[in-house]
């Protein structure tokens, strides 16, 4: 069914609804993994200085011992699991060549290896805690309780126990307890969390309405029509779980090679270490040649070379007013083929605004005159139609005059004695196209019409057309609303490809129907029923100034000051940092090789192979740095 955005007005003051997900967020430090870390880092820094500066061995020793216990216990643990299991991974490789420099007295070395671990495991096992935080707070959402009534009895029950045909009583500013249909009453419903759809919704007996959206104006008497356990919002709770599993990290290729290198590296650094004693070599020299293989050949350049120029990407979109989550993410937003963008609030507001004033012929009233008498009737309502009308009426420095006897009726309007004059203002019998139409009558005899939409961003069309440019691929339009108010922005912003009256399951399918056809798909959305599009997406951005906590949680990025320009241009920056990975990862891998087969050809002194592995980490850095310039934001 195509659910239209009602024009009725407010009969009472009813509190705006507040679709943020209540929730409790993980802390940082309640996470072990950061605690481990955290006492790596701190015992790091504190023995670094020291030992650079000269003090006895003794002053900085047990902080670096403190950093290899801290922050390598446990990989070494996760290690010697996956020993158990006859694999071998790259945390323990690193672990060893860590032990392994400590003991030929480059105690500095692996301190270093070990912080970059630990770092990174804490990160993830964040994140991670993060989204299961998100999705249980979605629940919060539907109420626990709902009013049952049987017979002439009315009982409060836990929402749980609802059954299929239940008749449930929603009163004014309580939300609907289960999905079903209107069976008597009538009534708006704002469902923004569930449809999207800016302005709430007129419900009257056959409409059908969601657990978790909020009754605002009526009565309503709603016959219960599927189980709580299988609810929409309880679906968006699945879908987002689902998808979220599915979104591994894209380090793809490293993982594949991983076991084969740390085999390969251990292989190697044994056959260092044994041929030449087999020849008779000295012991020390084998162990030390052995040694210097192990740390030329650690990657921790190779670790460096990407993390540098995700990091500097991350810290400069933040300073724009754009919130990269992780270097993961950033690193996805670069590889986008497609958009999908959600309507409202994403490329709209969200708020409805007056755009044009109608007065009828023989009325004898212009437009200012018929808005200042609307508004006037709609002045003691705190409908978002009636806001919109009062804004409008003074952005004109019209006057508003006092209204007296002002009465609502759910499904039919406001009326209101004005000047001495009774005004209505209601809904109109015919919807006219995307607009929402107010119909105003003086004493009985209509004056005009009024027009509200949906206020389109400033930068919706520019930012439309960047993203089509970036990715290549027209932009797709995917909203809960209906059609006419779809079509309406996609003409404003240029975009061919419109899919509307889409549930939150709609969204997920059209971006899987994109990615079926071959592509990553970017999706930006603000609401709980963008959620699951965000999660199943390869990249998802969120609007954060009105978004909700569950997009906010799992978008990979989101647009604090709610400029949509800022969408293309994070994904441009997230392209430059992925070049300077590869330019990195080049330069690293040639370090490598070259300290690996001077080493093995030749003999690498010990410094000198430090120096070198030292150098080609310090170059892949500052290489990656240079992503915090100002310039490296603007378009190229």
């Amino acid at each position: 069914m195509v659910c239209r955005v009602s024009t009725t007005l407010a009969p009472t003051p009813v509190p705006a609804p507040v679709h943020r997900v209540p929730r409790s967020r993980t802390r940082v430090l309640a996470l072990p993994e950061a605690r481990w870390a955290l006492a790596s880092l701190v015992a790091f820094l504190l023995a670094l200085p020291l030992d650079l500066g000269g003090a006895p061995a003794w002053t900085y020793g047990p902080l670096y011992a403190v950093a290899y216990a801290a922050g390598g216990w446990e990989p070494a643990l996760e290690g010697l699991r996956a020993l158990r299991e006859k694999t071998l991974d790259v945390d323990l490789l690193m672990i060893v060549a860590a032990l392994g420099a400590a003991s030929i007295g480059q105690v500095l070395d692996g301190a270093l290896l070990i912080v970059i671990f630990a770092t990174s495991g804490a990160l993830e096992a964040l994140a991670t805690a993060r989204t299961a935080d998100s999705v249980r707070g979605l629940l919060d959402l539907a109420p626990t309780t709902a009013t049952r009534v049987r017979g002439d009895r009315e009982e409060t029950v836990p929402t749980a126990d609802l059954a299929v045909g239940d008749l449930l009583l929603v009163r004014p500013g309580e939300r609907i307890g289960a999905d079903g249909s209107v069976v008597d009453g009538a009534g708006e419903v704002d469902q923004a969390t569930i449809t999207g759809e800016s302005l709430p919704v007129l419900k009257r007996p056959g409409d059908d309405v969601f657990a978790g959206t909020l009754n605002g104006t009526g009565a309503l008497r709603v016959r219960v029509e599927r189980d709580p356990a299988d609810s929409v919002i309880a679906r968006i709770v699945t879908l987002v779980e689902e998808a979220s599993r599915t979104k591994a990290p894209t380090q793809l290729f490293i993982e594949k090679i991983e076991q084969r290198y740390a085999v390969g590296v251990v292989a190697a650094t044994l056959a260092v270490f044994g041929i030449p004693l087999a020849f008779g070599a000295d012991l020390t020299d084998a162990l030390l040649r052995a040694m210097t293989f192990m740390i030329v050949a650690s990657p921790c350049a190779v670790v460096l070379a990407t993390m540098p120029p995700l990091l500097s990407a991350i810290a400069n979109a933040g300073r724009h007013g754009v919130l990269v989550k992780s270097a993961v993410a950033m690193e996805r937003l670069g590889e986008v083929e497609a958009v999908a963008l959600d309507k409202t609030g994403t490329l709209t507001e969200g708020t409805p605004e007056v755009t044009a004033v109608r007065p009828l012929p023989g009325s004898g009233l212009d437009e200012d005159a018929v808005l200042a008498l609307a508004a006037a009737a709609e002045h003691p309502s705190e409908h978002p139609l009636a806001r919109a009308i009062v804004a409008a009426a003074r952005a004109r420095g019209l006057r508003i005059a006092s209204a007296q006897d002002f009465t609502a009726t759910p499904g039919l309007g406001v009326t209101a004695v004005v000047d001495g004059h009774e005004v209505h203002v209601g809904r109109a019998q015919q919807p006219e196209g995307a607009e929402t139409t107010v119909r105003v009558t003086r004493d009985g005899t209509p004056v005009g019409t009024l027009a509200l939409t949906d206020r389109l961003r400033a930068d919706a069309a520019p930012a439309a057309a960047a993203l089509t440019a970036l990715t290549g691929t027209a932009a797709t339009l995917l909203t809960g609303d209906n059609a006419p108010a779809a079509a309406r922005v996609a003409t404003a912003t240029g975009i061919t490809d419109v899919r509307a009256d889409l549930l939150p399951e709609g969204k997920v399918e059209a971006v899987r129907e994109l990615e079926r056809a071959g592509r990553k798909v970017l999706f930006v959305g603000d609401g709980v029923n963008d959620a699951p599009a965000l999660a199943a997406a390869h990249a998802g951005v969120a609007m954060g100034r009105a978004g909700s906590d569950l997009a906010l949680e799992t978008a990979d990025a989101i647009v604090v000051r709610d400029e949509l320009a800022a969408v293309p241009a994070v994904v441009r920056l997230s392209r430059r940092a992925r070049r300077l990975v590869l330019q990195n990862l080049v330069i690293a891998g040639t370090f490598i090789t070259v300290l690996v087969l001077w080493d093995l050809i030749g003999h690498l002194p010990l410094p000198l192979g430090v120096a070198g592995h030292e150098g080609s980490t310090v170059l892949v850095g500052l290489n990656g740095l240079r992503l915090l310039r100002e310039s490296a934001w603007r378009s190229e």
